[in-house]
C-alpha cells in the first residue's frame, strides 16, 4: 500500500456463494475518497444502480473505516456503514465504541458484503482467519443475547460484535446495528438490509496495529489536538455539558430556545422537560460513565432502574434524541419508560428516532380520529400513555396489527392509512425528522432538507449559532457576519454555513472520528485536518486546506449524484407542510415558519448545481474530478450542463 495510515487491504465477502476474499485496498481510491464515508460513496455508486432492490442480494452492504480510526486522536473511535437504503435512496449509518478500531488491527479498512445466505449466518473476524459461520441458533435473540453467545462461542469476552436483532431481521425499515450492546448504526434501515442478506452478526478480534506515514510529526499533530479538547474554555465546556451530563443535557438547551419536539413537532416546547433532563437522569438513574475508542471527552453513561413497573433495568443512554423522540415528542416526562424504551430498541435493534416518530405519528392520527381504538389494537394512543410507546414497539419488531403498518416508516404508514394522514408524517425523503425544528432555527431546517438520507441533523447541523460560539464565527465567516449567523431566526448566510459544515462532516465520517470535537465544542476545522492527514497517511497534498476541502466536496457531490440517479431532485429537497405553513406556536419561534426557499436556492448557488431542478452541474462535477459521473448522469439527463 502506498499510503499509511490504512492496513492495506480490505474483504470481499460474498454471502451468497459463502466466499471470501483479501483484496488490495486500491490508492487512488485512499487518496481521493480518505475512507469511511468517502469509500462507501465510490462503493455504492460503481456497484449499486437505480434498479438494485434496496432488499435484494444486489445491494451492497459496506461497513468501512478511516485513516485515524483506531489512532491517538480523540475521538476515534468511529466507522461508517452504508449501503443503498430501504427507502429507496442512500443510505448511511455511523456508530462509536470499539469495534471499528478492531477491525483496523485485524488487518482490514473495510467489509463489502454482497449477495444473500441461503440460511442465517455470521461471520468471525480473526486476524487474517475469517470464517462464515451458522447463526440459525442466534436468529430470534436480540442483540445482547447474540453478543454473549458469540463471545461464548469464540472463548473470549473482548471479542467485538455488531449485529441485528428481531429489527433487522424482520426487516423492520429503520432497523439498526448494535455493537457492543449500545454503541448503535441507527439510521437509515442499515440493519434491515443486513437482515435481508441473513446476516445476523459481524464479530471481531484483531491483534494487530496500524502505523502512521510519518510517527514524529503525526504524534505532534495529535497531541496539539489532544491539547484543544482538554485545557481551557473547552474543556470547560465539555465538562459542564457533554462530559457531565452527556448528549441529555441538550434537552433544557433546546426546550430553551424554542425546538425541542413536542407532540409530533406541533410545538418546540415541553412544559415539562426538566423531567426528562440530562440534570435529572444525572441525579436519580446514572450509573456509570463510558467512552469510545481513544476518547477524552467521554459522553457516554450508563442508566439504571433497580426496580419499577418494567422490573430492573440497565442500558447506554438514552440519548438526547431518543429522549426527545420517545419521550418530549410523544408528549411523555416518564422518563422511566423512556430509558426501558430505550432500552426494548437497542436489544431489538431499532431507530429510537424513527421508532419514537412513528408512535407520535400514531398518536396524533388517533387524537384526530383517523385512528381509532380498534385500529390500534386496542391500545389507547392518547398522548402522554408511555405504556402505549412500550406496546407499540414490541408490537413494530414483531411486525403485528398496527405495529406491521408503522414498521414501514411514517411515510408508508400514511400511504396505507389514508384519509390525510401524511399531513401528520414527519419526514424528508421517507426518514424521520430527527430532533430539530426549522422554525425556531431557520438553518435546522435546510440542514433537514438537503440531507442525502432524509431529515437529518448529523449531515450539516450548525451548533455555531445554537449554542452561541461567536468567536468561532467570527473567525471562520468574519465579524460582519455575526449578527445574522448568530439569529436563529434569521435566513441570512445560513446556506453558507450549512454548506461549510457538510463538508466538514464528510471529512470527520471519511477519516473518521466524532463529530463532537467539530459540531459541539467546534474546535477541529479544515486547517486542522490539513495538520493531521498529511503525518498520518503520506498524503503531502492533504498540507493544503484547498485540497482538503475539494475532497469534501467530491464526496458530497457523489453521494448526491448518487440520488440524483436514482430520481431524486429538487421537489425531494424539501420539508413537511407543518414546518412551512404551520407557525410555531410556542417559545422563541413562535409565529414563524422555516423559509425554505430562499435558503436552498442560495445553498444551490454555492454547490453550483442547477436552482431550478436541483440537480448538479456538469462543470460542479469535472471540478472535484468527477467527470465520469457527469458522463453517467448526462445520459441520463440527470445533469445541466
Amino acid at each position: 500500500m502506498k499510503y499509511k495510515g490504512y492496513t492495506g487491504e480490505y474483504l470481499r465477502v460474498d454471502l451468497t456463494r459463502s466466499s471470501v476474499k483479501t483484496l488490495p485496498l486500491p490508492p487512488d481510491m485512499a487518496r481521493h475518497y480518505l475512507g469511511g464515508l468517502g469509500f462507501c460513496a465510490k462503493i455504492l455508486w460503481d456497484e449499486v444502480s437505480e434498479e438494485t432492490d434496496p432488499l435484494g442480494p444486489d445491494n451492497r452492504l459496506i461497513f468501512a473505516t478511516g485513516p485515524i480510526t483506531g489512532a491517538f486522536f480523540s475521538p476515534s473511535g468511529r466507522f461508517t456503514v452504508a449501503a443503498k437504503s430501504p427507502l429507496g435512496h442512500w443510505g448511511e449509518a455511523h456508530s462509536g465504541g470499539t469495534w471499528g478500531a478492531e477491525l483496523k488491527y485485524a488487518g482490514y479498512d473495510m467489509i463489502v458484503f454482497q449477495g444473500r445466505a441461503p440460511s442465517p449466518v455470521y461471520v468471525f473476524i480473526d486476524d487474517e482467519q475469517v470464517e462464515i459461520t451458522k447463526a440459525d441458533h442466534l436468529w430470534g435473540k436480540d442483540t445482547s443475547q447474540t453478543t454473549i453467545a458469540i463471545r461464548e462461542q469464540a472463548g473470549d469476552e473482548t471479542v467485538k460484535v455488531a449485529c441485528i436483532g428481531l429489527g433487522g431481521e424482520n426487516t423492520v425499515m429503520y432497523a439498526c446495528i448494535a455493537n457492543e450492546f449500545y454503541h448503535v448504526s441507527g439510521r437509515s434501515g442499515m440493519g434491515a438490509v443486513m437482515g435481508s442478506k441473513n446476516l445476523k452478526a459481524v464479530a471481531v478480534r484483531g491483534t494487530g496495529s496500524v502505523e502512521p506515514y510519518d510517527p514524529e510529526g503525526y504524534m505532534e499533530a495529535a497531541t496539539e489536538r489532544y491539547k484543544k479538547v482538554t485545557t481551557g474554555r473547552w474543556l470547560e465546556m465539555s465538562q459542564s455539558s457533554l462530559g457531565r451530563y452527556g448528549t441529555p443535557c441538550l434537552v433544557m438547551l433546546e426546550n430553551e430556545i424554542g425546538r425541542l419536539p413536542t407532540k409530533n413537532h406541533w410545538t418546540g416546547v415541553f412544559d415539562e422537560a426538566e423531567k426528562i433532563s440530562g440534570e435529572l437522569i444525572r441525579e436519580r438513574y446514572r450509573a456509570s460513565r463510558g467512552s469510545c475508542f481513544s476518547c477524552a471527552i467521554q459522553c457516554k453513561y450508563i442508566s439504571r432502574i433497580d426496580k419499577g413497573r418494567f422490573g430492573a433495568t440497565i442500558t447506554g443512554g438514552p440519548e438526547y434524541e431518543s429522549i426527545m423522540a420517545l419521550g418530549s415528542n410523544c408528549s411523555s416526562a416518564d422518563m422511566e419508560a423512556i430509558i426501558h424504551a430505550n432500552l426494548l430498541c437497542n436489544l431489538y435493534g431499532i431507530d429510537t428516532i424513527s421508532c419514537g416518530k412513528v408512535v407520535s405519528f400514531a398518536m396524533e392520527c388517533y387524537e384526530k380520529g383517523i385512528l381509532t381504538k380498534e385500529d390500534a389494537d386496542g391500545l389507547d394512543l392518547s398522548w402522554g400513555n408511555s405504556s402505549a410507546v412500550i406496546d407499540l414497539i414490541h408490537k413494530i419488531v414483531r411486525r403485528e396489527g398496527l405495529g406491521k403498518i408503522l414498521s414501514e416508516g411514517v411515510d408508508r404508514a400514511a400511504q396505507a392509512i389514508g384519509k390525510g394522514a401524511d399531513r401528520y408524517a414527519m419526514h424528508v425523503k421517507g426518514l424521520e425528522v430527527s430532533g430539530q425544528d426549522g422554525r425556531a432555527q431557520q438553518s435546522v431546517g435546510l440542514t433537514h432538507a438537503i440531507a442525502a438520507r432524509g431529515a437529518d441533523h448529523l449531515t450539516a447541523l450548525s451548533s455555531l449559532e445554537e449554542i452561541g460560539y461567536s468567536e468561532v464565527i467570527e473567525d471562520r465567516f468574519g465579524s460582519e457576519k455575526l449578527e445574522e449567523i448568530q439569529n436563529l431566526l434569521s435566513t441570512t448566510y445560513k446556506a453558507l454555513i450549512v454548506k461549510d459544515v457538510e463538508d466538514l462532516y464528510v471529512l470527520t465520517d471519511s477519516l473518521i472520528i466524532c463529530k463532537y470535537g467539530t459540531m459541539w465544542p467546534p474546535i477541529y476545522y479544515f486547517d486542522d485536518f490539513a495538520r493531521v492527514i498529511p503525518p498520518r497517511t503520506g498524503m503531502e497534498e492533504y498540507a493544503n486546506i484547498s485540497e482538503v476541502r475539494l475532497t469534501a466536496e467530491r464526496i458530497v457531490s457523489l453521494r448526491r449524484s448518487f440520488n440524483i440517479r436514482e430520481g431524486l431532485d429538487k421537489r425531494d429537497d424539501t420539508l413537511p407542510k407543518r414546518f412551512l405553513k404551520e407557525p410555531m406556536p410556542h417559545g422563541p419561534g413562535k409565529g414563524h415558519v422555516c423559509e425554505l426557499d430562499v435558503m436552498l436556492d442560495e445553498y444551490y448557488r454555492l454547490r453550483d448545481w442547477d436552482i431550478e431542478t436541483g440537480l448538479p452541474t456538469r462543470s460542479s462535477l469535472e471540478h472535484v474530478g468527477l467527470e465520469r459521473v457527469a458522463e453517467t448522469l448526462g445520459k441520463k439527463e440527470r445533469v445541466v450542463a
